[in-house]
């Protein structure tokens, strides 16, 4: 059996790195998978990428001045939506004609069309589709947050800065009703939750719907010494150190605002606990943060590669994840995998991850004052290496890189079985 993995990036983001997992996690369980980026920068021959052109850059640069246009051409929420008007043709590349299998993960900016996808679905071949977000199943948005219109029909889009009854949101909307019409795709949600949001859509009514979450390598993510993770960050020896990451760290959308009054809050109302306290921030821009926090603040830039990713996460104490927007973060994974208790809002697949008051705390959405109650009661209440080994428990039965493997290779098996009846 190959498999063809499709997705817009081969390294940069958290579907990237699931899709990457994949393929590898894949390949070792007797399937044949090979990736397709736009966006490649490694040498490896599993990994292909389209043929260099200028018309990469011209895309991704159209779709966003039709948003621009679309939006009154103000800036306002640029980024958060894509349209899928323009993209490559992948039907006609080897890696494509050679593949049994075609899986679509995030696809956007400017890599696949509405159009492109559809020449994918008429080619005959399989097609299963990882949902990293809501956009495969709403007009535009990657998250609807309190928007509920993709459920009838997307219209009023907030995220527009005058939003209609025919404005983008509605007609991207249309299109995807006519392309998903009589397609037969096997939609993946990473969570229980966006596997409850996609079956509210009115996009997917008929479509089948599973949930699988991402993989991780239990190889590099695993407890090793903190003494010597820290010195690898030359991090303080004696500080209780609280770790949050993002790839753009003043990104609000990661909930910095509240990591910081949550921390301004243990200051005042947990004394004795702050004194010990340090908070490690990792990601782009991280140094913006340095003197944003009431705490000792030590900056790292982002990291790329997993096995230095995995001994920062063995050099904290706790992982925090703020975010007001989550599908399932990879991040909450590999910290678990590595022993280390994680805090986070009750929003998207968090829930499922964090098991409150057993492996972490979920603290209620955007309640800055239950955020800093969950990080003291992991660090003061809780039986903290009992609450370790959950995590490392948590970690390895559900996102197990063989245990989403087979659930994989089981929904290919189907649709191609369903393929040739």
């Amino acid at each position: 059996m190959r498999v063809l993995i499709v997705n817009t990036s081969e390294k940069t983001g958290g579907a990237a790195i699931a899709a990457n997992r994949l393929m590898e996690t894949l390949n070792n369980n007797g399937v044949k998978a090979k990736m397709l980026v736009r966006d490649k920068v490694t040498e490896r021959i599993t990994v292909a990428a389209l043929p260099k052109s200028k018309m990469h850059r011209l895309r991704f640069l159209w779709e966003r001045l039709a948003i621009w246009k679309a939006n009154s051409f103000k800036k306002h929420h640029l980024f958060y939506v894509d349209i899928a008007n323009v993209g490559a043709d992948i039907t006609s590349l080897p890696e494509f004609k050679e593949a049994d299998i075609i899986h679509l993960h995030w696809i956007n900016q400017g890599f696949l069309s509405l159009d492109g996808i559809r020449k994918i679905i008429a080619s005959g071949k399989p097609v299963v589709w990882t949902m990293h977000d809501m956009w495969p199943f709403t007009g535009i948005c990657h998250h609807s947050d309190d928007c509920e219109r993709f459920q009838q029909e997307c219209h009023h889009c907030p995220l527009l800065y005058k939003g209609g009854a025919h404005d983008l949101s509605y007609r991207v909307f249309q299109k995807k009703k006519n392309l998903f019409r009589n397609a037969h795709i096997t939609f993946v949600a990473c969570s229980q939750w966006l596997e409850k949001r996609a079956k509210q859509s009115a996009l997917l009514i008929g479509q089948r719907i599973v949930t699988i979450p991402n993989p991780i390598n239990s190889v590099i993510f695993k407890p090793e010494s903190k003494a010597q993770a820290r010195l690898n960050f030359n991090l303080p020896e004696k500080k209780r150190l609280i770790l949050f990451g993002s790839m753009k760290t003043t990104d609000k959308r990661k909930g910095i605002d509240y990591l910081i009054e949550a921390c301004r809050i243990l200051k005042e109302q947990y004394a004795e606990l702050s004194e010990q306290l340090g908070v490690v921030i990792v990601g782009n821009e991280a140094d913006q943060l340095r003197n944003s926090l009431p705490l000792p603040t030590y900056s790292i830039d982002y990291v790329a590669d997993e096995k230095r990713m995995a001994i920062l996460y063995n050099a904290v104490d706790l992982f925090v994840t703020p975010s007001l927007q989550e599908n399932l973060p990879n991040t909450i994974a590999e910290a678990m995998a590595c022993g280390i208790p994680c805090v986070g809002f009750r929003v998207g697949g968090i829930p499922e991850m964090i098991d409150h008051l057993e492996n972490g705390y979920v603290a209620e959405y955007k309640d800055a004052s239950d955020l800093a109650k969950g990080m003291a009661y992991v660090l003061t209440e809780a039986d903290y290496p009992e609450m370790s080994r959950a995590a490392v428990r948590k970690a390895g039965l559900a996102y197990s890189e063989r245990h989403v493997a087979m659930k994989y290779i089981n929904i290919y098996n189907q649709t191609t079985d369903k393929a040739k009846a």
